[in-house]
């Protein structure tokens, strides 16, 4: 029961963004990249094959989506900023224990995305899932705004340019895009592997 009210409210929402045009594209952009679970797939994708009828334009669909991901990102690092901590610290005092986690974890933590939140935040804007919520610890650890800025729209603007051109490439071929899309997911987890093995060796040379 659940489920399908969710399922309807996805339908609702993205009746509205198709009305809504580039407007709408900013819109669910913003909601698929803050805290609410929602598919860009079926934001993007869509879009993209209109593009490729010349009923929209490819690179506003790009910037519209591009803008919308960082909006909802700030959301969700601006939550974490101001209220995330004091939130989380109360928490661990209180519960800590009984989730094997402590303040001495969480300060490694901070220490650990304040030396490698810049890649961190990259990549994990291209896993799904994890995309949504790597802002949090962004804010939680109070990483520089335009370091977070600036990776956060390297790594968004990789997913919107790959899922638009999937739309306008493949669009009218809705069943070939379901069917390979754990393609695409699986050649950019291995790109992600990739880069990390690249940081590491890069930072093993440094030290």
């Amino acid at each position: 029961m659940i489920f399908d009210l969710f399922y309807q409210l996805i339908e609702i929402l993205l009746a509205i963004i198709n009305e809504l045009g580039y407007v709408g594209i900013f819109i669910g952009m913003t909601i698929e990249s803050s805290f609410f679970p929602f598919p860009s797939e079926a934001v993007l994708i869509p879009a993209g094959a209109l593009a490729a009828r010349g009923e929209m334009n490819i690179s506003l669909i790009i910037l519209a989506g591009l803008l919308g991901s960082l909006l909802g990102a700030f959301v969700n690092y601006f939550l974490a900023f101001y209220l995330g901590r004091t939130t989380i610290n109360f928490l661990v005092s209180k519960y800590g224990k009984f989730i094997f986690i402590t303040k001495e974890k969480l300060q490694k933590s901070d220490i650990f995305f304040r030396r490698h939140g810049e890649v961190t935040i990259f990549v994990g804007r291209l896993i799904p899932v994890i995309r949504q919520l790597i802002s949090l610890p962004a804010g939680f650890s109070k990483m520089n705004l335009f370091r977070f800025s600036l990776f956060t729209a390297l790594g968004a603007g990789i997913w919107t340019i790959i899922l638009t051109y999937l739309g306008y490439f493949f669009g009218i071929n809705s069943e070939f895009i379901k069917q390979n899309m754990n393609i695409v997911t699986f050649i950019l987890l291995f790109a992600v592997l990739i880069i990390l093995i690249i940081y590491y060796l890069l930072n093993k040379k440094k030290s």
